[in-house]
């Protein structure tokens, strides 16, 4: 039986979540201030820790509508304390997200949290399931890109302003990559509960391969020149110009920057 104490502990936010929390408000203040010795490594910090807490988001963005629309069992899995590590596929998650920022600046969509979809009941709930995710990055981008949209960026550091214009297009990619139609992924969830039951058993085999199949596509270079196009061209509707995007990885990637963007900030 379940009791009002096991609901609140399984709805708790967990410590683990707290303390990147932490990290993230530590290392903002320090790129804020200009208090580290290395701005490229609090830079590193704090985009890396606010771009985990974006994914645990994404999840429990998942999750808590899936608990709306039907799926009781949510709670008990522990996806509703944002703990990275209660995740079904923390690799998919957490691990190669992180990574694919480090290696190439592209917000690679996580994995999802274990749905029991036979709980729910309406093609409309299992649609917005779907969307709930990468929605919440699309709101973690509006965010970021706040100050520049709203011509408020009088008195932010030139360096922390770098560092919102990279994150911006992290969750900005990270919400287009999501959304894509493609098995396996945010969209195709959005698009399935109104497929025909025929499509969806000849797509299912698939599902396992399609985020390795975007990402293949991303590398043939007119492919990849576009798509970033398309980033440079939602992030110039938000007020964010290349050079910032371009010097908020330069300082992110602190271990091979060519110096320019230190150049700026020290102008």
């Amino acid at each position: 039986m379940t009791t009002a104490t096991s609901r609140h502990s399984d709805r708790r936010i967990s410590p683990v979540f707290l303390g990147i929390v932490a990290v993230m408000a530590v290392t903002g203040w320090a790129v804020w201030t200009d208090f580290a010795a290395s701005p490229g490594v609090a830079v590193f910090l704090f985009v890396t820790s606010a771009w985990i807490v974006s994914l645990c988001l994404h999840e429990y963005g998942h999750a808590r509508t899936a608990l709306h629309s039907g799926d009781i069992s949510i709670g008990t899995k522990g996806y509703l304390t944002l703990n990275p590590l209660k995740y079904t596929h923390a690799l998919l998650s957490i691990v190669l997200p992180v990574v694919f920022v480090i290696m190439g600046g592209i917000g690679l969509p996580g994995g999802a949290v274990f749905i029991e979809r036979g709980r729910i009941r309406g093609r409309w709930k299992h649609s917005l399931i779907s969307a709930a995710g990468p929605l919440t990055n699309v709101l973690f981008a509006l965010v970021c890109t706040a100050p520049f949209w709203l011509h408020a960026l009088d008195g932010v550091p030139m360096v922390f302003r770098f560092a919102l214009a990279f994150l911006g297009l992290l969750q900005i990619t990270a919400a287009i990559l999501n959304f894509l139609p493609v098995p396996g992924l945010d969209g195709y969830g959005v698009i399935e509960p109104w497929l025909s039951y025929k499509i969806r058993r000849q797509v299912e085999p698939f599902a396992p391969f399609g985020l390795l199949a975007v990402f293949g596509v991303l590398f043939i270079p007119e492919v990849n020149l576009a798509f970033f196009e398309a980033i440079d061209t939602i992030l110039r509707g938000l007020g964010i110009s290349e050079v910032e995007t371009y010097c908020g990885q330069e300082f992110y990637r602190f271990w091979q920057t060519d110096g320019r963007c230190e150049a700026i900030v020290s102008q």
